[in-house]
């Protein structure tokens, strides 16, 4: 997972998606606590889930790394719906706060201004942009298809001054070493 989709996760929650037994004590909630649900939701044996969740001594067992990936999977599908809604919705209608360190610039030759180098960057990307953001997202888009959307953007509000110059131009963004989100 890239670092805009991370921080796009990280901006629609607003409690940390819980870990470990946890992560299996909320799908247990989620399924009205039927071991044989959480299996057919995971794809394994209810048999398994009853060895997470016993309580007998020396019985108990721990999900192996390959059902943690599976628990953890099924844990962010299903956490805060409701919120994640509402804070798609602000973002949609408000618009949000973008702050980023990454190579970023004109696709120009070296030596100008403005070619790509590392910068420091917060801006403030309108609700059109974090419309296409999550369309992408929706309709399977990867980093770079999402990385796109933002160069567009960035590169709208940081050069081009509103289209009042630098027509024509192709904005470099790449090497993201993070992306916060801030919304409403």
């Amino acid at each position: 997972m890239g670092e805009i989709v991370k921080g796009l996760e990280r901006a629609l929650l607003t409690r940390p998606v819980p870990t470990s037994d946890a992560a299996v004590r909320f799908l247990l909630k989620t399924q009205k606590g039927s071991t044989k649900n959480v299996a057919v939701l995971l794809g394994i044996s209810q048999r398994t889930v009853q060895r997470w969740v016993t309580t007998r001594p020396g019985m108990r067992r721990r999900p192996s790394a390959v059902h943690a990936g599976l628990i953890d999977e099924a844990v962010r599908a299903r956490w805060q719906p409701l919120v994640r809604a509402r804070q798609r919705a602000r973002a949609e209608a408000d618009g949000f706060v973008f702050h980023t360190r990454a190579r970023f610039g004109f696709a120009a030759p070296a030596g100008s201004s403005d070619d790509p180098r590392v910068r420091l960057i917060t801006q403030y990307p309108s609700g059109e942009v974090a419309r296409e953001l999550f369309a992408a997202r929706d309709a399977g888009g990867g980093e770079q298809q999402q990385m796109v959307v933002l160069a567009r953007a960035l590169g709208h509000a940081y050069f081009r001054d509103g289209d009042l110059r630098a027509h024509g131009l192709g904005i470099a963004f790449t090497d993201v070493e993070f992306a916060e989100f801030s919304i409403g």
